[in-house]
């Protein structure tokens, strides 16, 4: 079963939109990388201050794999948005409860 991955930046979420808006093509070659590694879906989120990457993964070892290689061209969308700390990636794995609902359920 794959599992869902987050990282929490503590930074400007329109740092990460205008590096996006101004590097197009680092962005896809960062996702294509990505989806060579197994990525099966991904979003950037922002809350004031915050940061929230989202993505899904076959395994925990698969992400780390794939930011291993790309910790270089990920650094600076960090730094466009401010971070200065390193996140922690969280992996979660789908509890059963009986009680789904939406993203075909």
């Amino acid at each position: 079963m794959s599992v869902i991955m987050s990282l929490i930046y503590q930074g400007d979420p329109a740092g990460v939109e205008r590096y996006a808006a101004e590097n197009p093509e680092k962005m896809a070659a960062i996702r294509d990388h990505a989806a060579e590694h197994g990525l099966i879906a991904h979003r950037f989120y922002g809350a004031e201050g915050q940061i929230l990457v989202l993505d899904e993964w076959p395994d925990a070892e698969s992400f780390l794999s794939f930011f291993a290689h790309m910790e270089d061209e990920i650094r600076p969308i960090a730094e466009a948005a401010g971070v200065t700390g390193e996140p922690q990636p969280v992996f979660w794995r789908k509890l059963e409860t009986g009680d789904d609902y939406g993203w075909g359920a």
